[in-house]
């Protein structure tokens, strides 16, 4: 008998898109349309542990991931995870470790949440785009009202109680200008894992193809290029921020762990608050909702043609400007998601970010190089 090996992680979106901020780039509150009738968003009892049951079954590691998203999961209320690890516990098979990570905008963090996140042993993603109105311009609360103070409060109770914590930085049209005022921050705040995620928008019509909030490409290059050297000059084995992990891991020759920068993606798909399994959270619309764990088992979901046919996309679709370019293992196109240009000799499927990512790859290449050949004449040596 075949062992299967299935390498997935999901988000799972108890409140669906439900939260208490109006971040202006949000791309999730507007999933609220897919539910016209439903007055609440909340993930009942019956449905939570049929879904941990699920997850369980479907996870061939020794380490079973639960990751949750939002929205706002918070907004669940702390009860709703007291109720999420008990079903954990009831469930587990002997032998095998259960790991939680929740992402979070930080505002309704207090202490109670934060220890019983620590006694949990939480990850804890928290979303800050920098200080002052490198954050606020863009995350606000429903009231329109900054929200920085709210979630640096909440960040320094996760710090408090020993939460490990990661910082993910949404860089937009205005923080990328200031990758050395971002970058100081964070290590203020004594970080020591980040990651920085481009905000791109498809805008029709655009000179760019991307909204105005949109990340300039290569400026998005840039801000990687100037972390990147403070980095490996004060903080490598001190700090790890995700994309320059990842380029690391070519040195090595190991996959990528990120699904953007996959060759095929597919592994990262949505469960919704009803059950509802999508095949991406960039894809959640009724195009890409393969069915529902009420009627089909997670693991049938994740292995579906549907679903093996939308990670292998991501490969068949690349261009062959893609296909030749000298850091395409760095790469693999990026989120299919953002391909909606053209390249220089007119083949439609080019990253938007695309310059911004050859600037910062081939910038760092040579530091991966000498990576891979200190990797080598240790491994001869040895």
């Amino acid at each position: 008998m075949i062992k299967v090996s299935r390498e997935f992680q999901i988000f799972v979106k108890p409140v669906g898109p439900s939260c208490n901020l109006r971040c202006r780039y949000c791309y999730y509150l507007g999933k609220k349309n897919l539910y016209p009738e439903r007055e609440t968003f909340m993930m009942t009892d019956d449905l939570l542990e049929k879904y941990i049951i699920q997850h369980i079954e479907a996870s061939t590691e020794e380490e079973i991931g639960f990751s949750w998203h939002g929205g706002e999961p918070l907004m669940a209320g702390i009860d709703f995870f007291r109720k999420v690890v008990q079903l954990q516990r009831k469930h587990k098979p002997s032998g095998r470790t259960i790991l939680n990570g929740i992402q979070t905008n930080g505002t309704l963090l207090d202490e109670d949440w934060c220890r019983f996140l620590s006694s949990e042993g939480f990850i804890a993603g928290i979303s800050i785009d920098g200080p002052g109105d490198l954050h606020n311009k863009y995350r606000r609360t429903v009231r329109k009202s900054p929200s920085l103070q709210q979630v640096l409060h909440g960040y320094e109770l996760l710090q408090k109680h020993g939460v490990t914590t990661e910082i993910l930085c949404v860089l937009n049209s205005i923080n990328v200008k200031h990758p050395h005022v971002i970058y100081d921050f964070f290590k203020q705040l004594g970080a020591r894992f980040f990651t920085f995620l481009p905000l791109v928008i498809q805008q029709r019509g655009s000179v760019t193809g991307a909204s105005p909030e949109s990340v300039p490409a290569n400026e998005f290059g840039l801000f990687l290029k100037e972390v990147f050297d403070e980095w490996v000059e004060n903080d490598i084995g001190k700090i790890k921020i995700q994309i320059f992990e990842e380029a690391a891991r070519t040195a090595f020759r190991q996959e990528h762990t990120l699904c953007i920068f996959k060759v095929n993606c597919g592994g990262v798909p949505v469960v919704e608050h009803n059950g509802d399994f999508y095949s991406c959270d960039h894809y959640v619309d009724n195009e890409h909702l393969s069915g529902n764990i009420k009627n089909n088992s997670l693991a049938a979901l994740l292995d579906s043609p549907e679903q093996k046919a939308f990670g292998k996309a991501k490969s068949a679709t690349l261009p062959r400007y893609c296909n030749e370019c000298t850091v395409k293992e760095m790469c693999n196109g990026e989120c299919p998601k953002n391909r909606f240009n053209k390249t220089p000799d007119g083949e439609s499927g080019l990253n938007y970010l695309c310059s911004g990512y050859k600037l910062f790859f081939t910038h760092c290449r040579p530091f991966v190089e000498a990576i891979r050949r200190e990797w080598k004449d240790q491994s001869q040596t040895g």
